[in-house]
């Protein structure tokens, strides 16, 4: 009863499916709608799933370095997340070594990798690609390495793993409900331990809409990663987060890698202003972190209130204030390269702060 009061109408859902297919509740089945548990190492299946598909890049990524070629080509996708975790559930009910039902912990998260890339082959081929020359270029020559990406299907695994008539029914409606199991990969339940003490923290008497840009950015602490040049203006969870895609914009480090899709600084502090907003915001109005920094009001370091905007020199980054750390120091909510993901930092690195007009609008 716990566990469904603290997930909602989806977590209700899903145990009546269970339910309807004779599961017990207290089976591992159960980890899917625990909330992420609220032990030490215990994570929620949306921020499993953006750790996962992070590595999936990185297996790719060391492919072409072992491979010594300059370029990538990628072909095909990696299994949609609810057959995972459909395959994986059911799975882990007939483990006799499953772990605790009430949590996604340390264990747990292998048991699901090994599932992903039980259900992920690669494949791929070293070619090399003469380019001719054309007007003033030479011709000159590249190695790409082709990788194809393909999915086993949940029947696949219902061979691979021996599943027993009973799991094969669980299974079956599980993926009858794929879209509730869709709505965990991409929860906006705050799951973050951090983020939920920097909640916690905030002052009793703080602005509601300073509160509500706190507790919208904090949704994503964990769960979708840094990928350059990313911007989303969409209400609620991009179903886009979490995809392999190719960074195309300019000027960075990973142009023309293969990453899971999510957004950069800019387009975080965009997303948590337009969510915040219902659709009716954008702190930078189009443009990046410069952009956001216009649309501010310079105030000094003793001034900031959680929900005001930081930034970089040059505004090469941009983080929102979350609120202060027991020491009274600052706390920065940002979508960070370096951490490859949304997080919770100290304001170390940013070099001013700004009041968005927004407040005053």
């Amino acid at each position: 009863m716990a566990a469904i009061a603290a997930g909602g109408s989806i977590v209700l859902s899903i145990v009546v499916v269970l339910c309807l297919v004779g599961v017990l509740l207290a089976s591992p089945l159960g980890i899917l709608f625990a909330g992420g548990g609220s032990g030490p190492g215990s994570v929620s299946p949306s921020e499993a799933v953006a750790q996962i598909n992070g590595e999936l890049a990185e297996r790719l990524e060391q492919m072409q370095v072992d491979a010594d070629c300059d370029r990538l080509e990628i072909t095909g996708a990696p299994p949609p997340w609810p057959e995972v975790l459909a395959v994986f559930a059911v799975r882990q009910s007939g483990s006799a070594e499953s772990g605790s039902p009430a949590v996604l912990d340390a264990a747990q998260v292998e048991a699901l990798r090994t599932v992903f890339w039980d259900m992920t082959k690669l494949t791929s081929e070293k070619k090399t690609v003469e380019h001719p020359a054309s007007g003033s270029a030479v011709a000159w020559t590249e190695e790409v390495l082709s990788v194809t990406i393909t999915p086993r299907t949940p029947d696949d695994m219902r061979v691979f793993y021996q599943f027993t008539a009973e799991q094969d029914q669980a299974l079956d409606a599980l993926l009858d409900n794929s879209e509730l199991l869709a709505s965990l990969a991409g929860d906006l339940t705050i799951s973050s331990q951090a983020a939920k003490d920097l909640l916690a923290a905030l002052p009793a008497d703080l602005a509601p809409e300073r509160r509500a840009v706190v507790q919208t950015a904090c949704q994503l602490v964990g769960k979708v990663r840094y990928f350059w040049g990313g911007k989303s203006l969409k209400i609620g969870w991009d179903d886009r987060w979490g995809t392999l895609r190719q960074v195309t914009a300019a000027g960075s480090s990973t142009t023309g890698t293969y990453r899971p899709f999510g957004m950069d600084c800019s387009g975080f502090a965009d997303w948590v202003f337009y969510n915040t907003s219902g659709g009716e915001y954008v702190i930078g109005h189009g443009g990046g972190a410069h952009a956001q920094h216009t649309y501010c009001t310079p105030i000094s370091w003793d001034e900031a209130l959680p929900g005001d905007l930081v930034f970089y020199p040059g505004d090469e980054h941009v983080g929102i204030v979350g609120g202060r750390d027991e020491a009274g120091d600052l706390l920065i909510v940002h979508c960070a390269s370096s951490a490859n993901n949304v997080v919770i930092t100290g304001k170390s690195g940013f070099t001013s702060i700004g009041r968005p007009v927004y407040y005053s609008e």
